[in-house]
């Protein structure tokens, strides 16, 4: 038994050393396939990037063939007519060193990308004497092809991967190009397709003879999966025409869905710059533009103060803590007095019940009952806490979770906050008061006033805004068609709904109104600081208006922030009348309003910012 058992050992180990050899020899090709190998070449197809559309179907964002030129350094001769190169790409000797060099750097027996984007003109006498430099050759690529001037900040640009992501994402090679910002950047997997790979044999002296193993590993490139998204683009592009020589942002959204039907940043840009040679260049341009911001999307990122469109929730949250009633009444005498001799003004004066404190936006109203609501506890930081608590169940005070590239939180402040200010007490509800009309500490960005909004109009829910509808042979996110209910209960929407529908008809947006839509809207003033030359100065206050409509049913609701635009009426409530109308009727029957939007706008107010002379007018 053991003279066979020693035999049998041996035996079976060298079978399984000859069946380890024939798998990696001749069924692995796996090593030899690597980029790494002198005896394989890989060339890469690179798909067409997947359609944009409206949700309408119109098409947004299509593709426009695109060449870049590559090089291999380990492929290069040394002979190479370095001139000649120079001349037919129309570049300097300078450039053609420093992007061997890099190439060199990322490796040299890998193609990196030495002259991007070009078009076929650009590069056809290249072309045709290609093949007297070697180490040179031509990917073909896809870049976009924009139908619509509109919407930049929503669609994002493609630019060239770098290489922290080429490090973590092994798809990704030097020279790919990657979606940056907007749908682009959110949505890249589903737009960039497959790239097809086709594997070359070579010979020892470094010349292709054919396919590796007849093509059995070749594969061809998959286009990318077209999307559709939930914005409307005349309602953006009628958006944008509105902010004309204004700054701001407006966001607008379909209630019963979160629908993002327009997401407006001014000043914006032409997406078509950032396509082609010329893409850098306009980018810096753009980047450097440091006053206007026009890569800076106000609507997701700017946080401002919200103004009187905050008092809506003061008013619910007054209404919920059983505070006030909608036939509370209290007295105001141009303003509410509090603290040590301090005096909150307002414009009113008279005895108002909670339905003539929203029309009027009267601020002695919403400030006696934010302060009823933190005195109602026995500790004023109790107090606070319930009342973030109540805001944040609007998702206010922290990210809203949509598909676009993060924004900001705004603040919604809490004891904790309070403490880091006053470590030894002495805070009450009155060192807080302007809280209550959306000065204050708060803060929220466009699109969490719009998605306010849209949850009064819904009577206390609100679905996650987002900006993608369908995408093809795919399913969007389920957290995009669940309910976010807040901590206010349906009863208290309605008196508050009613509010904001005279606020039309008697309030302050009095003669803003379209015929046959009922809006319930409410303006908002808010205050404005910056420092100049070091010193904190008070600049012109900022234009809100928040509205949805009709008033029954609602469709669309909407936020409208116009920078040092004065009051909430003047500039900003026109445009939300405006956009209303258009997304509704499809037709403008405010033509006064219309024109002066059109053609008019903050061009000398921003020029008196810059000069470091700014001025303050009083509503």
């Amino acid at each position: 038994m053991r003279k066979i058992l020693l035999p049998a050992l041996i035996i079976a180990a060298a079978l399984l050393i000859v069946a380890r050899l024939f798998y990696l020899q001749v069924l692995d090709d796996s090593y030899i396939k690597k980029s790494e190998n002198n005896a394989i070449k890989i060339k890469y197809e690179y798909p067409e990037r997947g359609y944009i559309y409206d949700r309408n179907g119109k098409l947004l964002v299509a593709n426009q063939p695109s060449y870049d030129i590559m090089v291999t350094p380990n492929e290069m001769e040394k002979n190479l007519d370095t001139m000649e190169v120079c001349r037919l790409l129309n570049v300097t000797k300078g450039y053609f060193i420093e992007r061997v060099e890099k190439a060199k750097v990322y490796s040299p027996r890998l193609p990196s990308v030495f002259l991007s984007q070009l078009s076929k003109k650009d590069f056809a006498a290249f072309q045709e004497k290609i093949r007297r430099f070697k180490g040179f050759d031509i990917v073909k690529r896809s870049l976009r092809d924009y139908q619509v001037n509109a919407a930049a900040n929503v669609f994002g640009y493609i630019g060239q991967v770098g290489e922290a992501t080429i490090a973590k994402n092994p798809y990704y090679k030097s020279g790919d190009l990657i979606g940056r910002q907007g749908v682009e950047q959110v949505y890249e997997d589903v737009l960039r397709g497959v790239k097809g790979v086709q594997y070359i044999q070579k010979d020892r002296f470094n010349r292709e003879i054919g396919s590796f193993k007849d093509g059995i590993y070749d594969t061809l490139a998959v286009k990318g999966r077209d999307i559709t998204l939930t914005l409307d683009i005349e309602l953006q592009k009628y958006g944008e025409a509105l902010m004309f020589e204004k700054r701001g942002g407006i966001v607008a959204l379909e209630p019963k869905s979160g629908e993002i039907l327009a997401l407006v940043t001014a000043p914006t840009y032409d997406p078509a710059l950032l396509v082609g040679r010329d893409r850098s260049k306009n980018y810096r341009m753009l980047e450097n533009d440091t006053i206007g911001m026009p890569l800076f999307d106000r609507g997701l990122l700017a946080e401002y103060p919200p103004g009187s469109p905050f008092k809506i929730l003061t008013g619910l949250i007054g209404l919920q803590e059983e505070v006030i009633n909608e036939n509370s009444a209290f007295t105001c005498h141009h303003g509410f007095s509090y603290g040590r001799g301090a005096f909150m003004r307002c414009h009113d004066s008279g005895t108002n019940r909670l339905h003539e404190g929203i029309y009027k936006s009267c601020n002695t109203y919403f400030a006696n009952t934010f302060k009823l609501t933190i005195d109602k506890y026995t500790k004023p930081e109790y107090g606070v806490n319930a009342w973030s608590s109540h805001l944040k169940s609007f998702g206010l005070g922290d990210f809203l979770g949509y598909d676009l590239p993060p924004g900001r939180k705004g603040l919604i402040p809490t004891s904790k906050f309070y403490k880091r200010f006053y470590p030894n007490g002495g805070w009450r509800s009155s060192t807080i008061i302007s809280n209550s009309i959306g000065q204050g500490e708060v803060l929220m960005t466009p699109i969490q006033l719009a998605n306010m909004m849209a949850t009064v109009a819904n009577q206390g829910y609100y679905y996650t805004p987002h900006i993608i509808k369908n995408i093809q042979d795919g399913k969007i996110d389920p957290k995009f068609t669940g309910k976010h209910y807040t901590s206010i209960d349906k009863q208290y929407f309605q008196p508050v709904i009613d509010g904001l529908y005279d606020v039309y008809n008697l309030g302050t947006a009095r003669g803003l109104g379209v015929p046959d839509i009922e809006i319930c809207g409410k303006t908002g003033t808010a205050e404005n600081f910056a420092k100049i030359n070091g010193v904190r100065t008070q600049l012109t206050d900022h234009s809100i208006f928040v509205a949805f409509a009709p008033r029954h049913d609602p469709k669309i609701a909407i936020a409208v922030f116009v920078e040092n635009g004065y009051w909430g009426a003047r500039w900003a409530g026109p445009i939300a009348t405006l956009m209303i109308e258009k997304y509704l009727k499809g037709t403008i029957t405010r033509k006064d309003l219309e024109t002066k939007m059109l053609t008019k706008g903050l061009k000398q107010e921003y020029e008196k910012v810059i000069s470091g002379q700014p001025f303050r007018i009083n509503q």
